[in-house]
């Protein structure tokens, strides 16, 4: 018995023993296994780093080199270095001999300008306490220039639509015309840019020319402009020559350099295909001016010593300047900056509306208005410019017409 009780404790311990080594043994294997796991998934995330790392270099190089591109002496980008160096040319310059003004103050509210002919319909409304003149939908009207326009000029106006939505025609234009008549048939030498207002398409703008009859220029302005037409707008255009440009809110939409045949010197405005209902479609213009555009204003002020100009515009019987004179002013501060040591005065005139006292002080804020324009916006120093009013006591034309008031309204710059 106690053999065979032995023999079986030793058989027990055999098979423990037995089966512990396997247990062991097969342990070994995964603990061998779950380590050699651990190194590739170590060795992954090291390859992994190593390759971010790598790529990053690449990428912050890149863009270190983009940052510090190469320049020339004068700061501009080489050519090659990627990227090229753009120089605009300068913003629109408006005339500065005032041919024809408009601004609707003496027109009645809901009469058709005084100053405007047209074929079909129109009126002065106010809004905002400004006077606009509305646009019928399917009409062309005419400013009663009296003078031929000349070789250069430029043309500029507000324009306001409201009520444009997606059911706003694709055939609906305003156009911009330059005719050789002031009638309203079909000229055989014209040309034109139109505007589209539709906004549920790009706006496809267009512009052409016809030359006895002929049609010489079609194309598409290619701009996509919706936002802009959209509301309030400054539309500007720069005519020389044969050259038209087209600015609308300084943005310029137009430039071709044979568009306008020789005979075509009468604009006229077109509107078609609008919606003629309240609230759709709407059309106004306001602000409206024709100038020439003249000499050289900063050679002209240091070489001959002398420079007036009505095209600077001040409030009614204010000094509240409105417009014209950023581009006058600019050219003064420069011939100023090229020859420090050169002073001037500023002298303000009036027509003859009102009383003598009152237009001599209100000239007198006017010369000092422009002079805190040239001090505060482009650096002159506050001593090298004096100011004068003189009033209504020196026209230069007859103040008993419009057109010999606007004259008379100017601001002189004087070389000390």
């Amino acid at each position: 018995m106690k053999t065979t009780k032995t023999l079986c404790i030793l058989i027990s311990l055999f098979w423990i023993t037995t089966s512990n080594a396997q247990l062991l043994e097969r342990l070994g294997k995964r603990v061998e296994d779950a380590a050699k796991r651990t190194v590739e998934r170590r060795v992954e995330r090291e390859t992994e780093d190593k390759t971010n790392r790598g790529l990053d270099g690449i990428f912050n190089k890149k863009r270190k080199k983009k940052k510090g591109k190469k320049k020339t002496k004068d700061n501009t980008p080489i050519i090659g270095s990627g990227e090229y160096n753009i120089n605009r040319a300068p913003d629109f310059a408006t005339g500065t001999i005032i041919i024809f003004q408009d601004n609707f103050t003496k027109d009645a509210q809901g009469d058709f300008p005084a100053k405007w002919d047209t074929n079909g319909s129109g009126e002065i409304v106010i809004i905002n306490n400004e006077k606009w003149f509305r646009l019928g939908g399917n009409s062309k009207y005419i400013p009663s220039v009296k003078e031929t326009l000349p070789e250069n000029y430029t043309i500029e106006f507000d324009l306001l639509t409201q009520g444009l939505d997606k059911k706003t025609s694709s055939q609906a234009w305003i156009k911009l015309l330059l005719e050789e008549n002031t009638s309203f048939q079909t000229p055989k030498n014209w040309c034109v840019v139109e505007l589209s207002p539709c906004q549920f398409i790009e706006s496809r703008g267009v512009v052409e020319k016809v030359v006895d009859g002929q049609r010489q220029i079609r194309n598409e302005i290619g701009k996509d402009y919706r936002s802009q037409i959209n509301g309030k707008s400054h539309i500007a255009i720069a005519v020389n020559k044969t050259r038209m440009r087209v600015w609308m809110n300084e943005n310029k939409i137009v430039d071709v350099p044979r568009l306008v045949p020789q005979k075509a010197t009468v604009f006229k405005i077109h509107t078609k295909g609008l919606r003629d209902a309240i609230d759709k479609d709407e059309v106004y213009i306001s602000n409206f001016k024709i100038a020439k555009s003249g000499t050289d204003n900063r050679s002209k002020l240091i070489t001959e010593g002398r420079l007036s100009t009505n095209a600077i515009l001040f409030k009614t019987g204010s000094a509240d300047i409105i417009g014209g004179a950023e581009n006058i002013i600019k050219e003064v501060a420069t011939a100023l900056k090229e020859v420090p040591d050169v002073n001037i005065k500023i002298i303000g005139h009036t027509d003859a509306d009102g009383s003598v006292e009152k237009n001599k002080t209100l000239s007198e804020q006017r010369a000092k208005a422009v002079k805190m324009m040239l001090v505060e916006q482009h650096d002159i120093r506050f001593s090298r410019i004096i100011t004068e009013g003189k009033g209504e006591t020196s026209p230069i034309a007859d103040n008993s017409s419009p057109q010999g008031k606007a004259k008379n309204r100017r601001v002189e710059f004087i070389k000390l």
